[in-house]
This record gives structure tokens, sequence and C-alpha cells, in this order.
């Protein structure tokens, strides 16, 4: 029983969910190859982690089961071992490219489900196949789902008086990102392709080794504070600029496969191991007949593993091969890394 002092506000508490949220986008990519997969087969995404958990997704192309086979399944499933079951709120949905970034909306409402080891809960009629085929989430042959998950790890009492104070989310990223529009108190100045960039000497050097040696180690430059940045498009320095100050990137450059690539050198060229592997995971996505070999290329010179198994997943399918070798940009592959010539031989159905 609550008390109060007479005429006073009375004392208050709460009960409240102790959760992680995040979210996971899957793209079908090729889908019209994936309709002749049978029913009650499925094919596993590449798991992801959110809140402390390793899940993955299950597409059934042609449904999960034979009642449902003009329907698009899928599964998430927790892809761990452990000796109890995970307590979770979920929704899968598609979206367009537009819709990808967008705040999802509130599960608050939604069921609380436990995930057993190995197992989870499924989508058996996801979508019909012939309103996926008409729809506007179905683009250039593939389409894109995203999967929302809240984990519940369990309640707790809040503190009656602590629940009166709200504090706001860290804003170091809008300062610092601030600090970079304004250049208040900056101590150098970059000229790269026709333009000057002021920016602090401190904050690149904290962010990449190369800025560090560049800007104070025996690389140190002079020349009355001004570096010059050769073989770089201003934007794409901007842009590489923008990230090691805040995080974040312009929509620009997570919607066009070249402005991509020429962010994922200028990530690897100041060793900025987390920008280079965001443009390497974006460019997956981008992976098809007219820019596989461009992509190939590009993830062997710069090192870039996942990247470039992605490459030859995709050129794993005999009709892909066959149609990117009569690209212009497979020619270009031969003469830049002719090493990659005998894993692709060594590919080929004739070998």
């Amino acid at each position: 029983m609550a008390s109060s002092v007479a005429g006073g506000l009375p004392s208050r508490s709460a009960i409240v969910a102790d959760t992680t949220s995040g979210h996971h986008l899957l793209t079908i990519h090729g889908y019209s190859r994936t309709k002749d997969i049978p029913t009650g087969e499925r094919v596993k995404s590449h798991p992801f982690i959110i809140g402390g958990h390793r899940w993955r997704i299950d597409y059934y192309p042609g449904g999960v089961r034979p009642e449902v086979a003009d329907y698009v399944s899928l599964s998430l499933i927790l892809e761990e071992d452990g000796p109890a079951p995970v307590k979770a709120q979920y929704d899968i949905c598609l979206v367009t490219k537009e819709e990808e970034a967008e705040q999802a909306a509130s599960m608050a409402s939604a069921p609380v489900d436990e995930f057993a080891p190995r197992k989870g809960w499924e989508y058996s009629k996801f979508v019909r196949r012939v309103e996926l085929e008409s729809s506007k989430y179905l683009t250039n042959d593939s389409f894109t789902v995203r999967c929302d998950i809240v984990v519940v790890h369990g309640y707790r009492a809040a503190a009656g008086m602590a629940a009166l104070v709200s504090v706001p989310p860290c804003d170091l990223r809008e300062n610092l990102g601030r600090l970079l529009d304004t250049g208040m108190g900056a101590d150098v100045v970059f000229e790269v392709g026709g333009e000057t960039v002021a920016a602090h000497r401190c904050v690149l050097a904290a962010c990449s080794p190369v800025f560090a040696a560049q800007l104070f180690g025996p690389m140190k430059e002079g020349n009355a504070g001004v570096v010059r940045v050769e073989d770089m498009d201003a934007e794409v320095f901007k842009a590489l600029l923008r990230f090691t100050y805040a995080g974040l990137l312009p929509e620009t450059f997570k919607e066009d496969a070249v402005v991509c690539q020429h962010l994922l050198v200028a990530a690897d060229r100041y060793g900025m191991g987390r920008l280079k592997l965001i443009c390497e995971q974006k460019l997956c996505e981008y992976i098809d007949i007219g820019t596989a070999a461009t992509i190939l290329t590009l993830a062997e010179q710069h090192r870039c593993e996942g990247l470039k198994k992605a490459c030859f997943d995709f050129l794993a399918a005999p009709p892909n091969l066959r149609e990117v070798v009569a690209t212009d940009g497979f020619q270009h592959l031969i003469a830049s890394c002719p090493s990659l010539m005998v894993e692709l031989m060594a590919m080929s159905p004739t070998h």
C-alpha cells in the first residue's frame, strides 16, 4: 500500500522490462531463380546478432508445407545452444529501399514468445507469391524483409524518484558533427578535389592510424597546416570525415554502389576498419551480373574476404558466371587480378 504526505504527491515506483532491441535486413536476390525450390525446402540466412543472441531467418520460397504452397514462408530461428529459452518479441515485414532505415512501429503490444535453442517461430503465410510479384517490394528480381527483435532479459523494479527524471540519450555524435560543420577550433585544412575542408587533428588522429602518422608522426606534413589529398573525390573525403566525427554516412553513400566502392577504398587508405566493413557489407547487396567482376576486383585489391566470398557465391551459379565473363568488368578483372583466374576456372563446369 503506497502512502503519501497529506496534500502532497504520492510516492511512485514501477516494474519495467529489461530489453534490448535491433533489426536485421535480409535481401533475396534472384527471386525468380528460387521459385524452383520445392515446397518444404529452405534457404538459411547468415546468422546475425541482436540482443546478445544469435539468430537466422529461414526462407521457404515454395511455402513451408503443401497447404501453403502458394505462399512465401519465413521462420525466425534462435541459432544457438543454451540452457534456457530466450524470450523475445518479433516482427517481419516487407520493406522498400526507402523504408529500410525508417523507425519500426512499436512492438509494445506484441506477444512475448519463447525461443528454444535451435528452434523458432514461423510466418507460414508471409506473402502470396502472386501478390509479391505484382508489388512495389519486388524490384530487379529482388526483395528485402526487415526483422525487428526485442529480447526480454527480465524484469526489474525501478526506483520511485528516479522515474521522475528522464535522461536523454548521449548526444556526443551530434556535438562532434556540429564541430565539423562549423569548423570551430579547426587546426588543419585539407585540399581535396579543388575544395578545402577544415578539421581537427586530434579527432582524426584518434580514429585513424594514418591520420595520426600524417598529422603527428614521422609523416607529419607542414605547409602551414594545409594537407593535400590526391586521387580522391571531395565528396568521398567529406563522407569519410563525417563518419570519423559522427559515425554516420550520407544516404547517397548507402544507395550508390559506385560511390560506396570509392568510400571503401578511402576507408582502406586511412585504416578505418569499421567503415571499410560497413562498405563491404553494403556492396554485398549490389552484386549482380553487371557489377560482380568490378566488385570482385575491388575485394581482391583491398583484402575484403567477406565481399570476395559473396562474389564467388554469386559466380558459383554457372548462368551467372557465363554472363559475367562477357562483361567489360571481367576483362578488367583479368588484367588487374590474374591470380583470381585460377579460382574462377576451378568453378567452371568444364573443370
